[in-house]
């Protein structure tokens, strides 16, 4: 029998992304989040926050976008859309650090968060600061890896999972939400799904970011190794938080299959999809179809899944 969970209300901010493009990452996560007791209410609203954070010395113009996004939490709480949470949670670990490193920044220079309050001034209020960021896996963690493994009702036993970091969500250290030289959250809730963690030395090498536009080559190369290198430590599939390097080690296995003709495809799941199947929650909400290297052979396999054939999109 599951435990009963009373339902917390938090503000959340998708993203770009989210809304398109990993729309599987989305879906998967909110129904993980609610079957946990999480009601992650959507900001009203919402804008980009700027996909990357600005590092030009005279940029403050650049930290309105994410500031704006930061008044949406106010108006909520001021119009009692949530339960008094001044709490942000975001998924994607490049919003992650964008928002955290501006809302850091605007907290610790007055200076800088009157001047941004002075560019904004067609909206309503000012940013007063009390807005928290915080990465869906950091809620997690508070709430005790116990906790997510006595909502497991199909355990992940015999899936073997290499964590992927990547760069986001962990640099700099100050924003970061583990050690960004030994993490060891994935892990962690892996271990909590019931799967096997697979340990390899690129897991926060970075995948190539935006070089996936303009060079595909190198990209392909970069996923290459830290895929390879993963299997080679015996991983069965990949997990990550981020959508830029999901597809990078995704998507990019089609170059990579023609650079390197025996690289056998290994798929790459959001660590919301794994809690979704691990939960047993309808599989609509797993989000397989937007995959390339098809994920539901291997579930099948593991029995998460009623039998696939090969051939079937992912």
């Amino acid at each position: 029998m599951l435990p009963q969970v009373v339902m917390i209300q938090i503000p959340y901010y998708p993203g770009c992304t989210l809304k398109n493009k990993a729309s599987n990452f989305e879906t998967s996560a909110l129904a993980a989040a609610r079957a946990l007791g999480l009601e992650l209410v959507e900001l009203p609203r919402w804008n980009c926050c700027g996909a990357v954070f600005s590092l030009s010395s005279d940029d403050l113009m650049r930290h309105i976008a994410p500031t704006n996004i930061f008044l949406r939490v106010q108006e909520m709480n001021r119009d009692h859309l949530v339960e008094d949470e001044y709490r942000l949670v975001t998924f994607c670990a490049m919003c992650f650090n964008v928002l955290r490193r501006t809302n850091q920044r605007l907290r610790e220079s007055l200076e800088d968060r009157n001047k941004i309050n002075d560019f904004s001034y067609l909206e309503t209020e000012t940013y007063q600061g009390r807005v928290e960021i915080v990465h869906l896996l950091e809620l997690l963690r508070s709430m005790g890896w116990d906790k997510i493994q006595e909502r497991v009702q199909k355990p992940l036993t015999g899936l073997k999972v290499a964590p992927y970091y990547g760069c986001m969500l962990l640099r700099p250290k100050d924003v970061g939400i583990d050690d960004p030289e030994r993490p060891t959250i994935l892990e962690e809730l892996l271990r909590s799904l019931g799967a096997e963690p697979v340990d390899f030395p690129l897991k926060l090498r970075c995948c190539g970011s935006y070089q996936t536009v303009p060079n595909k080559d190198l990209v392909a190369d970069l996923a290459y190794d830290i895929l390879s290198r993963a299997q080679k430590a015996g991983a069965e599939a990949i997990t990550t938080s981020c959508p830029l390097c999901a597809f990078n080690l995704d998507f990019r296995q089609k170059e990579i299959q023609q650079k390197y003709p025996m690289f056998l495809p290994i798929p790459v799941f959001y660590f919301s999809q794994l809690m979704a199947i691990a939960f047993g929650l309808p599989q609509e909400v797993f989000g397989l179809a937007g995959h390339y290297a098809n994920p539901k052979t291997l579930l099948a396999t593991k029995g998460y899944l009623q039998a696939t054939s090969p051939l079937e999109g992912g």
